[in-house]
């Protein structure tokens, strides 16, 4: 007679192997990758999880994550919309789990807003977009910058790159705020702005259409491109209620990068098949582009060290990155699932 505990996780696998090579993705198989670490585990503490709805090609790991998280054990995943924010002093209270920008999670804990970090999952999305008066981000100076809002992401992230060269951002930069990132991106394309900061796909619709030029890519561009861009962020309520169910979200979407990074195509499918990002070339352009295997690689507590140091610099927060690190980041999940997964 085998072992009971091996028969049970036996059982368990076969059955996840079965659904993961018959359930489809945008039409085409997806082959999940089980753990028997993971059958060993209790089950997730509560069914139901909520991600932020944010449309953005990037963000595609929380998005494909949806069936490795029912194999977690929810039964419930959902993804409300109409509760985005363009604020980093204010958060999608009403999910449990998003994807965001580090400098707009460094910005939300400075405002004291009750979120953990949990691990990065990749670098880039951001490029700075400029019109032919600006050539480097020295050239910034006394020139006019459009953004969404006050304080949003493309504020705090500008205003960090400024100061890193040595120019106030309160006092050398005109800011033109337009409500929205749309609104901004189309200040921008009428030559009402000096630059802009997009985000995938828009840098390379702007390519595309010979609109700017870029003057710095969080891809390519050091010291940008050596740390996460999107951190995986949960409500510190969550985190500490539910331990077990955060571990097991945590890992549905290191599997999801995963298949960013081993199969953009299958994904680029997914999102357009979804909607979340109808058109399929552009998706995968930028799934090709962005290294979605960085969580495997890199430390996401020196993400947060270096942007909250540089957004210290600029004067957009108040907080050290030691009280930003201590009081608003949680990396014990992170550190079993990469061993756990061989990282």
């Amino acid at each position: 007679m085998p072992n009971s505990a091996f028969a049970s996780c036996n059982e368990s696998a076969s059955r996840r192997e079965f659904l993961a090579r018959t359930m489809s993705l945008a039409g085409a198989s997806l082959l999940l990758p089980f753990s028997c670490s993971a059958a060993a585990e209790p089950p997730p503490e509560i069914r139901r999880i909520r991600f932020n709805y944010f449309p953005a090609i990037c963000l595609a790991p929380q998005y494909l994550a949806e069936e490795f998280l029912r194999l977690e054990g929810f039964s419930e995943v959902e993804y409300p919309r109409g509760i985005q924010v363009n604020r980093t002093d204010a958060a999608p209270v009403e999910t449990d789990m998003w994807m965001d920008a580090s400098p707009a999670v460094i910005a939300a804990l400075d405002n004291g807003l009750p979120i953990t970090a949990l691990g990065g999952i990749h670098a880039g999305c951001y490029e700075l977009f400029a019109s032919d008066r600006v050539r480097a981000i020295r050239d910034l100076k006394d020139k006019t910058v459009a953004i969404g809002a006050e304080l949003g992401l493309d504020h705090v992230f500008i205003a960090s790159m400024v100061a890193y060269v040595g120019i106030d951002p309160k006092k050398d930069i005109h800011w033109n705020i337009a409500g929205t990132n749309e609104k901004a991106l189309q200040l921008f394309k009428e030559g009402k702005a000096d630059a802009y900061l997009g985000f995938a796909p828009q840098p390379q619709e702007l390519r595309a259409k010979k609109i700017g030029h870029s003057i710095l890519s969080t891809t390519q561009d050091r010291p940008w491109s050596q740390y996460f861009c999107c951190m995986l962020v949960a409500r510190k309520e969550f985190v500490q209620r539910y331990p077990i169910a955060t571990k097991r979200a945590l890992r549905a979407v290191l599997k999801a990068a995963d298949v960013c990074a081993e199969d953009p195509e299958r994904a680029a499918r997914f999102m357009a098949a979804k909607g979340h990002e109808p058109n399929y070339e552009l998706g995968l352009q930028v799934l090709k582009d962005l290294p979605y295997r960085r969580w495997r690689e890199a430390n996401p507590e020196d993400t947060l060290r270096f942007y909250s140091l540089r957004m210290r610099e600029a004067g957009v927060i108040k907080s050290t990155p030691q009280k930003i690190i201590a009081e608003g980041s949680d990396w014990r999940f992170l550190n079993e699932l990469k061993k756990e997964m061989k990282a």
